[in-house]
């Protein structure tokens, strides 16, 4: 399945991106679903539908989502229901621990009375990311689209399975081991049943649900679109966001610039943001381009609502401009290899629309009917195809023992810098921290029979020196 998971700045568009992502897609005849976990109503209002409701039945025997509202030919929008899998995972697991639940006289919880937990969430949605991944051929979806926290959040969720699979290697299995041994003499000191052996396959279910979603973000179907308002302020928020997905190996497909202002105006007011806009969409263009396009969004002048004109372009709705970085600042192939197609390649206006015009106290002009998505579907455009399989890992080592007497392992941190760069040996791991983020990296094998002996960050890239240590290195003969 292709995965794209739309994330960004705070108040940059997210979820308005992550739609008309979805709508280019379903518009390419792929059945798409569009999940998002915002729980306020946000991508009713933008959708133009109803609240998206959880399906009848029991919690365990339910989907992660709510049931899939279809919006279009091929496109489907569902909410992540926090609460309610909470309530069925709660309760299934105080089922499989009822004896030890007994031996300590603790009283179970009643789903009525269960609600969740903050950071609850975050498991959640993982969740909902593996279920997706799940359906039996021809009953699921071709394109996931997935309407993620900001960028912060997004990268210590891509982050969490992989922390918790180590957290389970490292205190479950001698626990286990120790509880499997004692568990007939403790019953038979205590004169009680001690907790049944589904307590323990628990943990074993963890790490296969955690294994297989930590799968998902490592398939090279799996990317990232970054949305930012362009800003001196979203700028470093980009940076740090690029650097943390760096960091856990997230592949970036697309920089989404949203909600351009028109340029040129003789308004001095609307000159000076969209003036700053410009000088900040520069920026983008000289950190992003041309390895990952950046792609540009008009203003509409309003927030969209609902679908809009489903078969037609941009133009039918106030204007957008697929130019992406093929546009004033880019040239080339916009899109790359893999990278987002516009679902409709016709010519449209070249400048975002004024947002003044939908007002029509603003300069005189008539009332235009409100934007749809549809009018940014054709300029974001859809996922391109990916194949689903791991993705290599990008970070290498080279060998400098015949020059330099050092192994030299090289990791891509693209805006990443030196002063929230930090490193530490521990055994067999390397330890990396880039600002708020960090990673616990095992060391490849022949690393491990080597000492640290220097590092530097250089055009985006983390080089750390290796020098062989002569007790562990294998000698010539």
């Amino acid at each position: 399945m292709r995965t794209v998971l739309v994330t960004g700045t705070g108040g940059a568009g997210r979820t308005t991106v992550a739609a008309a992502t979805a709508l280019a897609a379903a518009r390419e005849g792929q059945r798409t679903l569009l999940l998002t976990a915002d729980p306020d109503g946000t991508p009713e209002a933008l959708l133009g539908i109803g609240p998206l409701r959880s399906a009848p039945g029991r919690s365990a025997d339910r989907l992660p989502w709510s049931v899939p509202v279809e919006l279009a030919p091929g496109l489907w929008a569902a909410r992540v229901v926090t609460d309610e899998w909470f309530r069925g995972e709660l309760t299934a697991l105080q089922d499989r621990g009822h004896g030890l639940l007994d031996l300590l006289g603790a009283t179970p919880l009643d789903g009525e009375e269960l609600t969740a937990l903050p950071g609850v969430e975050t498991i959640a949605l993982l969740r909902a990311l593996r279920a997706a991944q799940t359906a039996p051929p021809g009953a699921g979806w071709d394109v996931l689209v997935v309407d993620m926290p900001p960028a912060p959040d997004t990268v210590a969720l891509l982050a969490l399975p992989e922390q918790l699979r180590r957290y389970l290697r490292r205190l479950m299995p001698a626990e286990r081991q120790a509880a499997r041994a004692l568990r007939p003499m403790l019953a038979q000191l205590a004169g009680v049943p001690m907790p049944a052996q589904k307590l323990y396959e628990t943990a074993e279910r963890w790490e296969r649900e955690l294994a297989a979603v930590q799968g998902v973000m490592e398939s090279e179907a799996t990317t990232v679109r970054l949305v930012v308002d362009p800003g001196p302020l979203a700028d470093r928020a980009l940076r740090t966001a690029r650097a943390g997905l760096a960091l856990h190996g997230c592949r970036v497909e697309a920089v989404i610039a949203n909600r351009l202002l028109p340029t040129g105006s003789s308004d001095p007011w609307l000159a000076a943001l969209s003036g700053q806009q410009q000088a900040a969409l520069k920026e983008l263009y000289e950190q992003w381009a041309p390895a990952v396009p950046v792609l540009e969004l008009p203003h509409l002048g309003r927030d969209p609502h609902g679908i809009g004109d489903a078969q037609g372009g941009g133009d039918a709705q106030g204007g957008g401009d697929p130019r992406g970085a093929g546009g004033p600042h880019g040239g080339g192939d916009p899109y790359g290899a893999g990278g987002p197609r516009p679902a409709d390649p016709r010519p449209m206006d070249p400048r975002p629309a004024d947002p003044r015009a939908a007002d029509p106290g603003a300069g005189g002009g008539a009332r235009r009917a409100p934007a749809g998505l549809a009018a940014l579907a054709s300029a974001v455009g859809a996922p391109g195809a990916r194949p689903d399989r791991p993705a290599p890992d990008p970070w290498t080592v080279e060998d400098r023992l015949a020059d330099d007497g050092v192994l030299l392992w090289r990791l891509p941190l693209p805006g990443a810098d030196r002063d929230g760069l930090g490193l530490v040996r521990r055994g067999d791991e390397l330890i990396v921290t880039v600002g708020p983020f960090h990673r616990v990296l095992p060391l490849p094998s022949a690393l491990r029979r080597c000492t640290v002996s220097g590092a530097g960050l250089r055009e985006g890239w983390l080089q750390v020196r290796f020098t062989p240590d002569p007790d562990l290195w294998p000698k010539r003969l």
